[in-house]
């Protein structure tokens, strides 16, 4: 087969493919368009979880984080961190009692709120666990995996977050019209 008619097949074989990704709604992840522009980051801003919020949300170029305490009311959205948990929990152990398996879990609660009260997005928790398998003659390397876990975590409910603060639609302001008289 000639090099000229190779590239004319492939290219066939191409087109119902691109054709078919163009079609289901196939679109690459873009930055959300979020409602508003100043957001006051009332959470722990040197905390694991904090930081990384942080980053993402400049990172976006859209957004200005402020955590100063007076400029809270002159933001357009408060973000509350309200609880952030990590926990270990023992989910097998061996026939001499010691722990085989364990269970990691990171839960966090958050809320978005203008500085008048206005709950844009209402107390939520996300949750993420993971599951790492344990030995005593590996401690070290497994305390190191479980350091990873929680940061893939962190990582994945800060992802979360963010999706959410790009769906938020605030409450609109429509003028009051008093209803007609019969």
């Amino acid at each position: 087969m000639s090099i000229p008619r190779r590239y004319f097949l492939q290219g066939l074989w191409a087109m119902p493919l691109t054709a078919g990704l163009s079609a289901c709604g196939f679109q690459l992840r873009s930055v959300g368009d979020y409602p508003f522009k100043t957001l006051y980051a009332n959470f722990a801003i040197n905390s694991p979880l904090g930081v990384e919020l942080r980053r993402n949300l400049l990172g976006t170029g859209r957004i200005d984080v402020w955590s100063e305490p007076a400029q809270m009311l002159k933001a357009d959205a408060i973000l509350d961190i309200l609880s952030e948990e990590r926990q270990q929990v023992v989910v097998g152990i061996n026939a001499l009692g010691q722990v085989r398996e364990l269970q990691l879990r990171l839960r966090v609660r958050f809320r978005l709120r203008t500085p008048d009260g206005v709950i844009w997005i209402d107390a939520v928790e996300l949750a993420q666990q993971r599951d790492l398998s344990f030995t005593e003659t590996a401690a070290l390397s497994k305390e190191i995996e479980q350091g990873m876990l929680y940061r893939d975590m962190q990582t994945d409910i800060v992802q979360q977050i963010m999706r959410r603060l790009a769906m938020v639609k605030p409450p609109s302001k429509a003028p009051l019209v008093p209803a007609p008289k019969p």
